[in-house]
């Protein structure tokens, strides 16, 4: 047990280290956290003697423990993070750039991955994993720019965090297609998919009205004992019993930590225990299971696989970039902003992050993608997904920059 706790440490160590000298040079830290997991796998790869030392083996039951419990509370943050008012009063043009930055991505990645992977009864669920990989956004990396240019609040910032939020909605929707796909064998016909719409519509019907009438009448008794920690209990409680809900109706059990989330908002339970709820998340995601769960990430690429496909790699890539670029810049084209503010918009949400990350780690849970050079051209994609995130996000502020330098 103690190579497995010394290896954990050091993941840990490691990973808090490259996730603050990425902050310190205007990057994300899970970008960071990111390149940690990517750089340890190479030096495992290179070192092959030395993986009976550090104990690998042993400890990835131990990761994947962790990481699952990290993927539960980084979208409980997430869903805390997202108020609905911003989502459901966005403006027709911001609803209209996020269909566009999702479908167009969206069907080149699944048009990409069909051409790419060999015939197999989860071949539908994983071509539809890239796709979803490849059509979700990362707020963070793209806010910092906007703030750092005092474009967050205007037009062109709204525009874009705002599609950039319901972009990841909609991610986390398809994943609940995906992981049905996937248990299915990739049997799922119309009527089964209309089953499953139903299902989730019965879903949010009923988180909702718990999370509007029931919940803060609970936060409210719970603010009377004036104990954060009950606070707390009463959110992770209520994401659980989401999440057995979502199981239940067959969809991922990451919906319920969602909407959890969703509906801890200030108006409802106060902006004082509101914004400590935030921090404490923001602590335990940031500080201890956000490292973990990226590193674990990171650790699954397989470098080789990307010199051994480095066309796959270079498309992949490519399609995330213009799929977003076109199908999102388009769109705002057409909205009335100029030429270099849509080409702005379409980077700007041009960046992956912690929800792609998020639905990779649930599919590899899953089964429906396996990482590894011996699972052939799936196995590189996973890893081609990651190196992906790790390109656009570090991409996209460069280019923001240089495209909005100028402008006031």
């Amino acid at each position: 047990m103690l190579p497995v706790i010394a290896w954990l440490l050091c993941l840990f160590l490691v990973a808090r280290i490259f996730g603050v000298a990425a902050e310190r040079i205007g990057q994300s830290a899970p970008v960071g956290e990111l390149l940690a997991g990517v750089l340890l796998a190479l030096a495992l790869a290179l070192l092959g003697p030395l993986n009976g030392f550090v104990a690998t083996n042993d400890a990835i039951p131990y990761l994947a423990d962790i990481a699952a419990l990290a993927i539960f509370f980084l979208v409980l943050q997430a869903g805390v993070e997202l108020a609905p008012k911003e989502v459901f009063a966005a403006s027709r043009g911001a609803l209209l750039v996020a269909l566009g930055g999702v479908l167009l991505p969206l069907a080149l990645g699944v048009a990409l991955a069909w051409w790419a992977i060999p015939d197999s009864e989860l071949k539908l669920a994983q071509a539809l994993v890239v796709g979803v990989a490849i059509s979700v956004t990362a707020i963070p990396a793209t806010a910092r720019v906007f703030e750092e240019l005092g474009l967050l609040h205007n037009r062109l910032g709204v525009m874009v965090l705002s599609a950039a939020l319901i972009d990841d909605v909609f991610g986390l929707l398809l994943l609940a297609a995906v992981t049905t796909v996937a248990t299915t064998a990739g049997g799922v016909d119309l009527a089964g998919l209309g089953w499953l719409a139903a299902k989730a519509a019965g879903f949010f019907a009923v988180t909702s009205l718990l999370g509007v009438h029931v919940y803060p009448h609970i936060s409210g008794r719970l603010r009377e004992e004036k104990v954060m920690a009950l606070e707390l209990s009463a959110l992770v409680a209520v994401g659980l019993a989401y999440a057995i809900l979502a199981e239940a109706l067959g969809l991922h059990w990451v919906m319920g930590a969602f909407m959890a989330g969703l509906f801890f908002e200030p108006h409802r339970i106060g902006r004082r225990p509101y914004e400590d709820m935030r921090l404490v998340l923001a602590a335990i995601c940031s500080g201890v299971l956000g490292p973990m769960f990226f590193v674990s990430i990171g650790l699954q690429v397989d470098l080789a696989a990307a010199v051994a496909e480095p066309l796959l790699l270079v498309l992949v890539i490519s399609a995330a970039f213009l799929g977003k670029l076109v199908g999102a810049g388009l769109p705002a084209r057409l909205l009335g902003f100029d030429r270099r503010q849509a080409c702005a918009i379409g980077v700007g949400m041009s960046a992956r992050g912690a929800v792609e990350l998020i639905i990779l780690g649930v599919v590899a849970e899953a089964g429906v993608f396996t990482p590894g050079p011996e699972n052939g051209v799936v196995g590189s994609l996973f890893s081609m997904l990651v190196l992906m995130a790790v390109v656009t996000t570090l991409v996209t502020p460069l280019a923001l920059r240089w495209l909005l330098k100028r402008d006031d």
